[in-house]
């Protein structure tokens, strides 16, 4: 089995990428394979619970403020309404509950007290619950974490050499602190990135070599491909093909064995056999439900039927542990 690594180069994980599709898909799955539970796929939920009027610009994003999209903004869900998002989620079989917020960073306010709340109760349904709330600080990223937070969600997007082209209302440095922070609270970390933004292939490697030289991999790493929203600046971008989706997933795998790869956004645009190919290659967590955020996904009663069809178990939550324990006892 393949020993974790964390000085990749960025030709090392570049000639990865590049392999002879079979040979790089037979590679990850062999890697995937010699780690206990392959065919374990966590289904985790996504819900917005403050949604529009952010004021960053990311390029990709429907909820900008700047962009006239038709994403209509909302204030901050009440407890009771997430708490009911949450048993509709684990009613479907999701053990993972995400909540997001149209923030570019936490404050230390009324909206955020509620936020405490909301991870509090969830957790008392015995779900991981995992936040994107934009930048947070140490003290802050600490009471998520006191109130019982499993993951925080903040990712790269892309490489640092192509991320001012996507984003310019902070930088590279302020997604990797916020990282860091959260790191310090002993909370699991979740990030990775979006393909399919007009970046290119050494953009990729380079996103990938960031989260594989982290001197603790993220237990988690998303791979979404882009849905581009109209009113967005990058609305025309094409579709991601799928062997652009495998290739990432399957790289991910190989560079972070024990990570979980997260199939994200796109999967919409996915045929079955598709999402096969993704698992097959590594992918072993999805988000399910009609909504990711604000762009759609697939219903919890097809992806069933998709597990059924290719015999995979839906992973249930703190497989590894409980927040806050030991980091080499939590590993996903």
């Amino acid at each position: 089995m393949m020993q974790t690594k964390h000085n990749w180069t960025k030709e090392e994980i570049l000639e990865i990428y590049n392999r002879p599709f079979l040979d790089l898909v037979y590679e990850a799955a062999t890697i995937h394979r010699a780690n206990k539970d392959y065919s374990e796929v966590q289904i985790s939920s996504l819900i917005s619970i403050k949604t529009g009027g952010c004021p960053e610009d990311c390029s990709y994003c429907p909820q900008a403020a700047r962009y006239h999209t038709d994403v209509d903004v909302h204030a901050m869900m009440k407890v009771d309404e997430v708490l009911d998002a949450a048993k509709k989620a684990k009613d479907g079989g999701a053990s993972r509950l995400c909540m997001g917020a149209a923030w570019r960073e936490v404050r230390d306010n009324r909206d955020f007290d509620k936020v405490i709340d909301m991870v509090k109760a969830v957790n008392e349904m015995d779900m991981e619950v995992c936040c994107t709330l934009g930048m947070l600080n140490a003290d802050q990223a600490q009471r998520l974490a006191d109130a019982g937070l499993y993951a925080y969600n903040h990712n790269l997007d892309t490489s640092e050499e192509d991320y001012k082209r996507i984003i310019s209302t902070r930088t590279y440095d302020d997604r990797l602190q916020t990282i860091e922070n959260v790191r310090k609270a002993k909370l699991t970390v979740c990030s990775g990135g979006i393909i399919g933004l007009g970046e290119t292939v050494n953009d990729r490697v380079s996103m990938l070599r960031v989260l594989a030289n982290m001197p603790q991999h993220p237990e988690s790493v998303p791979v979404n491909a882009l849905v581009p929203v109209k009113g967005t600046p990058l609305e025309n971008q094409p579709r991601v093909p799928i062997w652009d989706m495998v290739r990432m997933i399957a790289t991910a795998r190989i560079t972070m064995p024990k990570t979980c790869v997260r199939l994200s956004a796109g999967r919409t645009e996915m045929s079955t056999i598709e999402q096969a190919l993704c698992f097959m290659a590594g992918a072993n967590s999805i988000f399910a439900g009609d909504k990711l955020l604000t762009t759609p996904n697939p219903d919890f009663k097809d992806d069933m039927a998709m597990f059924e069809l290719l015999g995979l178990t839906p992973r249930k939550a703190f497989k590894n542990g409980k927040p806050n324990q030991k980091a080499e006892e939590v590993t996903a």
